[in-house]
């Protein structure tokens, strides 16, 4: 996490017929089963989650988040639940909810042992569903609805997931990606021992693994991946909801199957070579010459605001419409692993008012961490940075995917349990023999969290690389919580800023008790972890547990290790002891001080010895459940008005009359709104443009689930009732030819707290 870009249309070589995709079908030897729900949160007024500026507040959407999830089950056997957020990372409370939701459901089918949740770290969605003080800051405490969307979007994708079981396949491939993520502390890097560095090409984890789901009957029905690169490539200032690259590469992947599941694809067909657009699905191509396309739309004006029902913003909706009921859909999920470190801003960090390079240590320009920011690959467009950095890793998931690739077989099995990390033993290997008993510590962040990072820099005189702190700031840490003697030389070389493991009022301010969990699929092992490990740190660990996993017959000498980041809770970073002293930001956001690696290292390390023996483990101590606890002093939407004669969902910007625009312009239409927190629009979409059939029929081409549609909410002024939508299409350069109109869905509340629901629609216009 730092500080706590058009659709696609370039051309993707895919050499393959669809007949690949499905191959020749295995034998099975699981059940498996796929979901995917909505849970994207308020789209205003709170604050996003990631950067920690107060600042960042939500004002609309970029594109949908989703739950995905897949189960894999031995039939009368062992299953496990993977579940994979658009969100920036997992919550305790989040997940014991779930639980509590599952149990309700299936009894002990599903419980924390074989429930894993992760998120992809995305710095774009609603904060606020975290129980921990220190992470309900900025959003002004908890936000029931921002938490209550993504357990209701988990509880409905893993319904989803046990309802399709079915039997099936896996399989799994591996495969380097270079250029979508670089190395953002390269100093603390350089920090760990030549001799480890020199094992590995680069300084940061360039490999793609990717897991596929083959149906028996219907083939290829979604693929999982796992690859290192921060959800940064949206900034500190974007207000739109977002899953930033990890988000788009996913949505990325289903469009492209949804449309390769009924066009074959060849080398020599560079048309439908190209990532596709769902129009071109649903809509048969129609010819018009350009004076019929402007006769045609002159003939449609828009729509006054009306009243309409909830319903009616979900049947429009353009995955609604592509519906399929002969077939599961396809799922796609881009997961996050030992992200730390890595920055997915290639092109290296800047000083914006030099342009120069920033320091090579402390990550600053003329000593101020202010002015130095990465920049992403269209730089300086966020948007196009997102898409690009996106685009990567789906163009290298749909390699993997169509490649050959290894066919998973064995028992499904996991080990969990529950560890306090604030007060650990562990044991350290000596050189020549022997170990040294060292603990782990009480949470606590240092002068360097404050600093930020090149992603997402922090404020004030703070700086990277700070092993000293200084004394105005001690002095206003003190006025919060003056850190003990024990507490401060454990911490070392960190100089304590906030002491977050012994803040304990109005509630605890950082977690303690932590999970850790290990989920075996044959030969593939996910861990667990509730962090962000550095790219140093994920190796050590992956190596540790592989070591463990190769010493049994049972593994026959082939185990494949990923690590699954910021999964079932968060509890920030993980760095190498090395790296640790050195006090970058990754260094100096590791809660539990300097043995916190070695730590996680010795507790999956017995996790994967119970798993290889066949042995249970101990559960450990619960955490705790802290929703009765939660203060929020976010608003509530008190009322929505317009101007007197003015209807919800009347254009107060209208597209001008008879216009006609190329692919890759810009169409923009503002009306007069409500606050989008009256209704989230779950599995619906606030902004929709449709396109012309004969002379009546609209049918939905783009909602606001797609990447070149954006939904901009605003108010002239912050506590106004009044509000404005602003829809911006950027036509893609494979939309169909034709006459459209841009429509806004809304909800509004009114005197006595009942909300109406309202549409409005533009002029038509014509795209040549």
């Amino acid at each position: 996490m730092a500080r706590f870009a058009p659709v696609i249309c370039l051309p993707v070589v895919l050499c393959v017929l669809v007949g690949s995709l499905e191959g020749v079908k295995p034998t099975s030897s699981y059940l498996i089963g796929l979901g995917s729900y909505d849970m994207t949160g308020p789209a205003a007024d709170v604050n996003m989650m990631g950067y920690a500026n107060i600042d960042q507040t939500a004002s609309g959407v970029h594109f949908r988040l989703r739950a995905r999830a897949f189960i894999v089950a031995q039939p009368q056997g062992n299953r496990l639940v993977f579940v994979n957020l658009d969100a920036g990372m997992a919550s305790q409370l989040v997940t014991i909810k779930v639980l509590e939701r599952l149990k309700a459901r299936y009894g002990d089918l599903y419980t924390e042992k074989n429930v894993a949740i992760s998120g992809i770290h995305t710095h774009a969605g609603p904060a606020g569903y975290l129980q921990y003080v220190v992470y309900l800051v900025t959003s002004l405490g908890f936000v029931r609805q921002s938490f209550d969307a993504i357990v209701d979007g988990i509880e409905q994708t893993i319904v989803q997931a046990h309802n399709n079981l079915r039997p099936g396949s896996l399989f799994v491939n591996k495969g380097e990606l270079l250029d979508a993520s670089i190395n953002r502390s390269p100093s603390a890097y350089l920090n760990n021992p030549a001799a480890e560095r020199s094992k590995y090409v680069y300084d940061v984890d360039k490999d793609m693994t990717l897991l596929k789901f083959v149906d028996d009957e219907w083939g290829t029905v979604g693929s999982f991946n796992w690859f290192a690169t921060h959800g940064t490539s949206m900034s500190r200032t974007n207000g739109l909801i977002s899953g930033d690259n990890k988000g788009a590469a996913a949505r990325f992947m289903e469009d492209w199957f949804d449309h390769d599941s009924k066009t074959s694809l060849s080398s020599d067909n560079a048309e439908a070579n190209k990532v596709p657009q769902r129009v071109s699905n649903i809509i048969p191509a129609e010819e018009y010459s350009y004076h019929d396309l402007r006769e045609l739309a002159a003939s449609h004006e828009g729509s006054m605001g009306e009243s309409t029902t909830r319903s009616m913003s979900n049947a429009r909706r353009v995955r609604g419409a592509l519906g399929q009921s002969d077939r599961p859909r396809f799922v796609s999920a881009f997961c996050q692993t030992n992200c730390g470190d890595v920055s997915p801003n290639v092109l290296g960090a800047f000083c914006i008012d030099t342009g120069l390079p920033c320091d090579f240590n402390h990550s600053t320009c003329g000593g101020k961490n202010e002015l130095c920011y990465g920049r992403g690959p269209g730089y300086p467009d966020e948007f196009e940075s997102t898409r690009i950095i996106g685009e990567r890793q789906f163009r290298k998931a749909v390699e993997l995917l169509n490649s050959d690739s290894e066919q998973l077989n064995g028992m499904i099995d996991y080990r969990h349990t529950y560890v306090n990390f604030s007060n650990l033993e562990v044991a350290i290997p000596e050189q020549g023999g022997g170990t040294t008993v060292v603990k782990t510590c009480p949470a606590a962040l240092g002068f360097g969290f404050a600093a930020g990072t090149t992603d997402g820099p922090g404020a004030f005189d703070f700086k990277q690389g700070d092993n000293k702190g200084n004394p105005f700031w001690r002095l206003v840490r003190n006025l919060l919580k003056t850190p003990s003697k024990q507490q401060v030389d454990c911490h070392e070389p960190k100089p304590v800023l906030l002491d977050t493991g012994e803040m304990k009022e109005p509630y605890d301010w950082a977690p303690s008790i932590l999970p850790v969990q290990i989920l075996r699929i044959g030969q593939l092992v996910i861990l667990s972890v509730p962090g962000e490990f550095t790219t140093m740190a994920g190796r050590r660990l992956r190596d540790a547990v592989k070591t463990i996993l190769l010493s049994s017959k049972e593994f026959g000498g082939n185990v494949h290790v990923v690590i699954a980041g910021l999964t079932n809770t968060y509890s920030q970073y993980v760095t190498t002891f090395e790296e640790y002293e050195v006090q970058r930001y990754e260094g100096a956001s590791t809660l539990y001080g300097p043995h916190t690696l070695s730590g996680y290292i010795q507790e999956l390390g017995k996790l994967a010895e119970a798993l290889v023996q066949g042995t249970s483990v101990k559960p450990g101590p619960p955490p705790p459940d802290m929703l009765k606890k939660q203060i929020s002093l976010l608003p509530p939407v008190v009322l929505d008005t317009t101007p007197i004669g003015v209807n919800f969902g009347d254009v107060s910007l209208d597209i001008p009359k008879n216009s006609t625009f190329k692919k890759g312009d810009k169409v923009t239409a503002v009306f007069w709104s409500a606050c989008p927190r009256n209704d989230l629009m779950t599995e619906g979409t606030f902004a929709l443009v449709e396109i012309l059939r004969g002379n009546n029929t609209w049918e939905p081409a783009y909602d606001d689930d797609d990447f070149c549609l954006r939904f901009i909410w605003s108010r002239p002024a912050k506590l106004s009732p009044q509000s404005h939508a602003t829809l911006e299409w950027r036509i893609p350069k494979r939309a169909a030819s034709g006459v459209y109109r841009i429509t806004h869905f809304g909800a509004a509340k009114g005197v006595i707290g009942s909300i109406e629901h309202f549409t409005g629609s533009s002029r038509a216009f014509a795209v040549a």
